[in-house]
């Protein structure tokens, strides 16, 4: 460091520091230069640590191949395949230029095919205004009549068959005659009693109801006290063999006296069979060709049981004939149909509902044919269940979008919706003997009960029947004819069987050993404890 006493004594103060000042910096800038280390160190970031320490560091530029430095990386055989693919159908890195001259080209010349934009003055006509929908002149190929006979004429070349770079050749494809001929038979509807005697000695049909047998299957309904069953009686196993049979969708009784009873399969074939006599399989009705859906006799007046519908995920609702195995309509409803239900009441007994999968309840009259009469369609989401209240005059519906929907029949507009929060799918329903309650299963596992017999349409949160396990699949409910026991399907091929008011779960019986779903329950209207059962095992069972 300088000493005041090297300056001339003549120079100030002031002049003196800032002099020295200046000579201590250029002396450390001198003193501390950079060393090789901090110019080989990382600018920014961690070093990498796939790198070795042979490599070099991130500033050397060395080369370690001819033209640059190239490092290993990885690239999936499916990328790999479709650049090599790329390069051969291009030509290679030579024929690049040539290429993408070709496709310029090629762009020109449709550029050029393009009609006229027209005059913007000009409306209509001839040279009216196009613009950017003016259309192209297709220069590929051009119409030729052809002849009688079904030839090209001799002055006409034949259409050489189309190959594709990888050396593949495209011909058309095969027409299977026998395929489309079943495709074509699709539509058409048999019937076959499969019976041993259609008729009895005299000349009545088996919808005749049996007056010889030890009890009376005319009594009111709800007349006599009924009873939970103990032990299976009789197994039926209409559709399919023993083992190998088809699972069984849908389960109904004849209306009434319950002396028949109609189910519906997977194999899309409905099924009519005899309960009390020899219990054999009667008739089969073949129409659907996928698995039926659902099942729905007519219950107004005299003509209860004469016909039923049938629904399937072939998109097809039929109306049949039960005695005769006619199909009398069908009716082509566009959408899978989950449900449908006949109108109880004698005023429209020849009306019914189809609910849909794609959120649409339809309305149909029979005697009109293949015309909607009305159509709801308020819910958001595919259609579960249906419901008549009221006499017939209003009817409840639930649907996918966890939502429950009170309608006036043959007004498109809800009375009420039902939407909260907490609420779970509603996936099947039967109402209760007494009219004041529709239950409805629930996706949570549970049965709720929804009041009916009032304005009020609201849920009972008292009455919850819980103890079985339904998540994920749409498992049959039903009420015994005087209403003091529930009962209901399991996904563990169980039957459980409840008391109505206090909830308490009476019964829970094996319907399956191995497990399969129990979704079909039904109770015999006239006596007290026949309960029937179906799933996917395919086979009906009868309890008693």
């Amino acid at each position: 460091m300088a000493d005041f006493n090297e300056y001339p004594p003549d120079l100030p103060v002031r002049d003196a520091l800032i002099l020295r000042n200046h000579t201590a910096a250029e002396s450390a800038h001198a003193v501390v230069p950079y060393s090789g280390t901090d110019l080989a160190r990382p600018q920014l970031g961690p070093a990498n640590p796939f790198k070795g320490s042979d490599e070099p560091s991130v500033g050397d530029k060395r080369k370690n191949v001819l033209t640059g430095r190239a490092e290993e990386t990885f690239i999936s055989e499916h990328t790999f395949r479709a650049k090599h693919r790329a390069v051969e159908r291009d030509g290679g890195p030579e024929r690049e230029f040539v290429g993408s001259k070709r496709m310029k080209e090629m762009a020109r010349e449709v550029k050029r095919g393009r009609e006229g934009k027209g005059s913007a003055t000009v409306a209509d006509g001839e040279g009216a205004y196009l613009g950017p929908w003016a259309k192209y002149k297709n220069t590929r190929w051009e119409e030729v009549e052809v002849e009688e006979g079904g030839e090209l004429g001799s002055d006409e070349e034949e259409v050489e068959e189309e190959v594709v770079g990888s050396g593949t050749v495209i011909r058309a494809p095969e027409v299977n005659l026998q395929r489309r001929e079943e495709v074509e038979k699709q539509g058409e509807e048999t019937s076959v009693f499969e019976g041993g005697e259609e008729f009895d000695y005299l000349g009545r049909g088996y919808l005749h109801v049996p007056q010889d047998l030890d009890i009376s299957l005319t009594k009111e309904v709800g007349s006599v006290t009924n009873f939970i069953p103990k032990k299976v009686v009789h197994v039926w196993r209409p559709h399919g063999r023993q083992g190998s049979g088809s699972a069984v969708t849908s389960l109904r009784l004849f209306p009434g006296s319950s002396h028949l009873g109609l189910s519906g399969g997977a194999d899309g074939l409905v099924k009519i069979w005899d309960v009390y006599r020899n219990r054999e399989v009667l008739r089969s009705y073949k129409g659907h060709n996928k698995a039926v859906t659902d099942l729905d006799f007519v219950r107004a007046g005299g003509a209860a049981g004469r016909r039923f519908l049938s629904g399937g995920f072939d998109r097809k609702v039929r109306l049949w004939d039960t005695e005769t195995g006619q199909c009398v309509q069908r009716f082509n409803v566009g959408k899978t149909p989950h449900v449908v239900k006949f109108n109880p009441g004698s005023e429209n007994g020849h009306e019914f509902l189809a609910g849909l999968s794609d959120n649409r309840i339809v309305q149909y009259d029979s005697r009109a044919g293949n015309e909607t009469v009305q159509e709801y369609d308020h819910h958001l989401g595919a259609i579960n269940t249906l419901e008549f209240i009221d006499d017939s005059r209003r009817f409840m519906s639930t649907s996918d979008d966890r939502s429950l929907r009170v309608w006036e029949y043959g007004i498109p507009v809800e009375i009420k919706t039902i939407s909260e929060p907490d609420m779970f799918a509603l996936t099947k329903s039967t109402q209760h003997p007494s009219g004041k309650y529709v239950l409805y299963q629930c996706s949570d596992n549970s049965i709720v009960a929804y009041s009916s017999g009032s304005d009020k349409f609201r849920q009972n949160r008292k009455k919850a029947w819980r103890g079985h396990n339904t998540a994920g699949s749409a498992i049959g409910i039903t009420c015994s004819p005087d209403g003091q026991f529930v009962a209901s399907g399991d996904t563990g091929g169980s039957v459980c069987f409840w008391d109505f008011k206090t909830c308490k779960l009476y019964s829970k019986l094996t319907a399956d050993s191995s497990g399969g779903v129990i979704n079909c329950v039904a109770w015999s209207e006239q006596e007290t404890s026949k309960v029937f059962t179906a799933g996917a095992k395919g086979e009906i069972r009868l309890w008693d």
